[in-house]
């Protein structure tokens, strides 16, 4: 598998990474060491993670994976602290709240550092240099090697990548945000984009494939064994069943047939060449889901297929994202 910078930095990872979202919840230990061992089989190094999935089980699952399956030199474990179960504050970016979950992370892991540790989401609450500072910490200690943030809105983004810079040298230069991003959600278009192409952060696509709806799964019903029929996914699904979302995703399937591929495939390698990506993090039921997206390495999409994309999901995006000239 092709691998990639992540930003502007040394840091190289497999232009599709692996997600662990589901893992010791949905995903039991099994299927999990099935997906590990064809992802890292197909040159798969990035593995994404956080400490709150499955309520700290997905790390700990991959933990007990890595040392019996892979060697932990062969793989990029990125993995990510902020969110807290607390109804009145989803967020903690607090240097206690992170340094503690990191370590939390580590023991779970069963490793001494993590090749990339993100925090989840901007906390409003505390000082932004307070959260930045432990990123600092995390790297100067060993414990990370690399630092990002995630659901970082342009300005958060920008804001944060100009402090790191500020200092060279004394302060951790942000490789990475990671945002949702598909042909079904193109919001990090407006703003995100453009700051992280600008400050040289690589940007992490989560759900690539608009959760699942991308693949054409539900084009004329919910199967009975996605997510749009569980229980606990649904209301994550629902919110891309609606007739604008229909007519992209027919859109994918007519390009698919005229490429002999599949709408996964289509959707995978639209997202994955877009200017400023690094890798989409893929998550899979199983290995032979997790195969049907590694397949998309051999596919290329044609400028026309990419420009006939573009055009059927394209945002709309007005002052001040516009030409000022074309208003």
């Amino acid at each position: 598998m092709e691998q990639r910078h992540l930003g502007r930095t040394g840091l190289r990872v497999s232009r599709i990474g692996l997600g662990t979202l589901t893992w010791g919840r949905d995903t039991d230990e099994h299927d999990a060491a099935e997906q590990l061992k064809v992802f890292w089989e197909a040159g798969g190094t990035l593995i994404d993670t956080a400490d709150v999935y499955g309520g700290g089980e997905a790390e700990y699952l991959l933990g007990r994976l890595v040392e019996r399956l892979v060697p932990r030199e062969d793989l990029v474990m990125a993995t990510k602290a902020g969110s807290v179960p607390d109804p009145d504050r989803r967020f903690d970016g607090s240097r206690g709240h992170l340094l503690a979950a990191l370590d939390a992370s580590l023991s779970r892991l069963g490793t001494e550092y993590v090749d990339l540790w993100q925090v989840h989401a901007f906390d409003p609450g505390t000082p932004l240099e307070e959260t930045l500072q432990t990123l600092d910490i995390a790297v100067s200690s060993g414990r990370a090697r690399y630092a990002g943030v995630s659901n970082f809105s342009g300005w958060q983004l920008a804001k944060a990548a100009t402090w790191q810079l500020a200092a060279p040298g004394s302060r951790t230069r942000l490789a990475s945000t990671q945002m949702e991003y598909s042909l079904l959600q193109r919001g990090v278009e407006r703003e995100v984009l453009p700051a992280a192409l600008d400050l040289g952060v690589g940007l992490l696509p989560s759900s690539p494939l608009g959760r699942g709806v991308l693949t054409g799964k539900y084009r004329t019903a919910t199967p009975s064994d996605s997510r749009g029929a569980s229980e606990q996914m649904a209301p994550f699904v629902e919110p891309y069943l609606d007739e604008a979302a229909s007519s992209i995703v027919d859109a994918v399937a007519t390009a698919a047939d005229g490429l002999a591929a599949t709408p996964l495939e289509v959707a995978l390698a639209w997202v994955r060449d877009r200017p400023g990506v690094v890798a989409p993090i893929v998550g899979a039921r199983n290995a032979q889901q997790l195969r049907a997206a590694l397949s998309v390495e051999a596919l290329s999409l044609p400028d026309e297929i990419c420009q006939a994309l573009d055009d059927v999901s394209a945002p709309v995006h007005r002052y001040p994202d516009q030409d000022w000239s074309t208003l």
